[in-house]
């Protein structure tokens, strides 16, 4: 088996977050213990708390558990020195700190200042040697996590197409079920395309946010953009099909209309906007604006839902214009 499906094998299995953890604890309790420092174990543990999913994330994670224990230890020694070393005092300790460091927006900092306070406490010290060696298992440990934080991210681009794929795949699906309703209105559908399109959307969202994290230069996500104007879409897709369900005959219209859902169930795959869609919508509504008014209250009620589905098809169409680069234009695509 080759080098790189072993690793692959091995990082499915565990996790990347995992090994990264690992490794980082393994490295500060060396470095803690070649260093000389008091109980190297700690410093472990606080690599363990530092290692993050992402860039940005472990970054200010790491600044606020550093934080947070600078201020939890003076603290600590400031209760040490004037009431002693007695069990309570770590319960005034928690009182006190746990809302400061609340207020001052350092929560992700608790866990790691309570370790390093504990760890002075069962030290029984107070003095600045006591307060360097906690600060040196501190930097060590937390000095490790940044280090694997920052030297590598796994790269998300394979998975973030493939969602891709599946929300154009799951679109296109809805788009020619709609179709079909409009030319039959005895047509029945379960609707699992529109469940497969929200799950790949929401998924697709959440690794494009991670994505970005891992920027160590933030800038726009290009793959943030393009699952937004999905779900925007979805959104307009759900409307869509609200207005199609009150269509419970045949007329010209909805036959006109289908044609349209036709020609999208192919667009939606596409990279480029190219309006033609959008241009026969135009001519469509104009066309039904010289119709005779219809005959009976049926025809009314599903000529109404049709006119409600051209208005939401239009800004379905529109939200891809935005965000879709021009079949014309040489500017680079919202995802290339």
């Amino acid at each position: 088996m080759r080098p790189e499906k072993v690793w692959g094998s091995i990082r499915s299995y565990f996790g990347f977050r995992v090994i990264k953890t690992a490794a980082a604890a393994l490295a500060a309790i060396l470095t803690a213990t070649f260093a000389g420092a008091d109980n190297p174990l700690s410093a472990g543990l606080l690599a363990i708390l530092g290692v993050e999913t992402t860039r940005w994330k472990g970054l200010r994670i790491v600044f606020a558990r550093f934080a947070a224990s600078l201020l939890g230890l003076l603290l600590a020694m400031a209760l040490f020195r004037l009431i002693g070393f007695h069990i309570w005092v770590l319960s005034i300790y928690i009182l006190i700190a746990f809302p400061l460091l609340g207020r001052f927006g350092l929560k992700d900092g608790i866990v790691t200042g309570s370790v390093v306070v504990f760890h002075l406490f069962s030290k029984r010290e107070v003095s600045p040697d006591a307060l360097v060696a906690e600060l040196q298992l501190l930097l060590i440990g937390l000095g490790w996590a940044t280090a694997f934080n920052l030297a590598y991210m796994p790269k998300e681009g394979k998975k973030l197409t493939a969602l891709r794929d599946r929300t154009e795949d799951s679109l296109a699906a809805i788009f020619v079920q709609l179709a079909r309703h409009l030319r039959d209105p005895e047509t029945l559908w379960a609707g699992e395309e529109l469940i497969a399109a929200e799950d790949a959307i929401e998924r697709g969202i959440v690794l494009s946010d991670r994505a970005r994290e891992n920027r160590l230069i933030p800038q726009d996500e290009p793959w943030q953009l393009y699952f937004h104007m999905r779900r925007e879409q979805l959104d307009s897709v759900k409307l869509m099909m609200e207005s199609v369900a009150f269509v419970s005959s045949k007329v010209p219209q909805a036959e006109m209309i289908a044609g349209l859902f036709d020609r999208l169930s192919q667009d939606v795959k596409s990279e480029f906007y190219e309006g033609e869609t959008e241009r026969k919508l135009g001519v469509l509504e104009e066309s039904f604006r010289r119709m005779p008014l219809p005959a009976t209250r049926e025809e009314f009620e599903t000529r109404a839902a049709l006119l409600q589905l051209s208005r939401e098809l239009k800004r379905c169409l529109q939200i891809a214009k935005r965000s879709k680069k021009r079949k014309s234009s040489s500017d680079p695509a919202v995802i290339e």
